[in-house]
């Protein structure tokens, strides 16, 4: 792919992309580091190169390493389940077991992958080789590529739906992996496809969104969205009037990654993601520059048919086909041991057909029968992972947090999970089947706290005495029909003050909701200087607003 964007220097990664391909990293893994990981030093920028297998090194250094498997939508056999579970049994054991959560367990993303901790480089080749017998991989689920393709976790299955998106998805996600071409971007690429009309694969985040869509002739497809993105430079992504048929989705992808790859910032890599590119040229630039690239002329875009935006997929629901259900379990940010996610995959053989991952960090078992469906309601894993869960533990998401992740400000995972708890027992019903509470453990918003009712970001913190772990704290988020990302309304208030003042906040909520109103709704209406105030008026220390 020819660089076009001018008058640039290259970045430090751009340089070692170009000295040596990403993907080659695979068989050097394989021949020699898996062997002797101290030779992985003789070869500069072998490192970063990992990524593009879906390996990252942990911030503990050394032989310790996180590994990333790529599941476009989501979707798992009760085979490969069972593999990636008996994987983290077999290979992710840490030398210090997690006082909350144990070892040799593994995380389920808001990017419906999977991906576990502690894994030593002698260990990838087996790895590879048990996922690759069930039909999977880990290549590209990290890198400057094209990322795992998101889905409606349901697809096929759910009655909201104006077309099956899952093979479209899955056709994107095998021409984009290992395709060497396209494995040179600026920056992550992250896409998304949904025929749902609840916005289940979060199209205004993603780089490249598509969404259902109908022609005035009654063609079905997709409405295109481009340039969304979080971090520390949020942007809702942006319609470029462009309509697309499921044939044709692979070709425009393609062509907006080409855009990407060739007018994309290669010099600063905090400002190289594709939403800025799109920023600068703008919606129509943009449209000019793919139309330039793609095989076929580009038709507008039809009637968009998203209705709301749903969130999760928690509880037992019918799916299309009579007497058959799907039942969405709750996995408090995402964390399970191997051991479980083990009966997790036996349970789908045996009561029904699959294991969906969800972007919310659960999962869905689909298929069981109405026969049997209070038999697997009683099964003793789901007293761990329920299908009716609080409002609060149903709506947590974590990132990994400081943990593992050397840009992690604070630990996420164990504070998320107990936060929840707390204000279950303590706010009780909120009105709402989910309160969606996001913690990210640095600006990076891996955990997607712009678009959480609630939003934390990590923070250090001062009190009278020290200084301890704090967050940033942002209210109103949400996705669909009225996208908003939060106010961040609060900053640095530390971390053991925070439950008591989201209860002073639900408070509030409760005695001032008008009716049917959600909390982002009421957050929104509310001056961030009253909500500021009121998160203040409990706990200990002030945050600094």
């Amino acid at each position: 792919m020819e660089i076009l964007r001018k008058n640039q220097k290259l970045n430090r990664v751009e340089r070692l992309k170009l000295e040596r391909h990403p993907l080659e990293v695979r068989e050097a893994v394989i021949d020699r580091y898996s062997k002797d990981l101290s030779t992985m030093d003789d070869v500069p920028g072998e490192v970063e190169r990992l990524k593009w297998v879906g390996i990252y090194p942990q911030k503990q250094g050394g032989d310790a390493f996180m590994i990333r498997m790529k599941i476009p939508g989501g979707v798992l056999s009760p085979e490969q389940a069972e593999v990636i579970g008996q994987i983290a049994v077999d290979f992710a054991n840490g030398p210090i077991s997690n006082p909350h959560f144990g070892n040799n367990f593994l995380d389920l993303t808001t990017r419906q992958d999977v991906q576990m901790h502690w894994i030593r480089m002698e260990d990838v080749p087996e790895i590879w080789r048990r996922l690759e017998e069930v039909g999977m991989t880990t290549v590209q689920a990290c890198g400057d590529s094209a990322r795992n393709v998101l889905s409606c976790p349901v697809s096929g299955l759910g009655h909201d739906e104006i077309l099956d998106a899952y093979p479209v998805a899955q056709e994107i996600s095998d021409y984009f992996t290992g395709n060497r071409e396209y494995a040179n971007l600026p920056r992550k690429f992250k896409l998304s496809v949904t025929g749902c009309v609840e916005d289940c694969a979060q199209a205004e985040i993603n780089d490249i969104g598509l969404l259902p869509a109908r022609l005035e002739d009654g063609t079905l497809g997709f409405n295109l969205r481009v340039g969304g993105g979080l971090s520390d430079g949020p942007r809702m992504a942006s319609d470029i009037d462009v309509f697309v048929r499921p044939e044709e989705a692979v070709e425009i992808t393609r062509g907006i990654a080409q855009v990407f790859g060739e007018l994309g910032d290669r010099e600063n890599r905090w400002t190289a993601r594709m939403r800025y590119l799109v920023q600068e040229l703008g919606p129509e630039g943009f449209r000019e520059e793919l139309e330039k690239r793609t095989s076929f002329e580009l038709t507008p875009a039809g009637e968009d048919l998203t209705k709301h935006y749903r969130g999760d997929h928690i509880g037992v629901h019918p799916q299309k086909e009579d007497g058959l259900y799907y039942v969405g379990l709750n996995v408090p940010v995402g964390r399970m041991s191997g051991e479980h996610f083990v009966e997790a995959a036996r349970l789908a053989g045996e009561y029904g057909g699959e294991i969906r991952l969800a972007t919310d960090q659960n999962f869905i078992v689909t298929g069981v029968s109405e026969e049997r469906l209070d038999e697997f309601l009683a099964e003793p894993l789901l007293e761990r992972y329920s299908p009716n869960p609080g409002a609060f533990e149903r709506g947590v998401v974590a990132c990994t947090g400081s943990e593992f992740c050397r840009f992690g400000i604070v630990e996420t995972k164990i504070r998320a999970v107990e936060w929840a708890r707390e204000m279950d027992e303590k706010v009780g019903d909120v009105g709402q089947e989910a309160i969606r509470m996001h913690f990210s453990g640095c600006s990076a918003s891996c955990a997607q706290p712009q678009i959480g009712d609630i939003g934390f970001r990590g923070e250090t913190a001062k009190t009278k005495d020290a200084l301890v772990e704090g967050v940033d704290i942002g209210l109103g988020g949400s996705l669909g029909r009225d996208a908003a990302f939060i106010d961040w309304v609060e900053g640095a208030k530390p971390a053991d003050d925070v439950p008591e003042a989201l209860v002073a906040v639900f408070e509030k909520f409760e005695d001032e909701r008008r009716e049917g109103e959600r909390f982002h709704e009421w957050a929104r209406r509310k001056p961030n200087k009253e909500l500021r105030a009121t998160l203040r008026s409990a706990g200990r220390n002030r945050g600094r607003g």
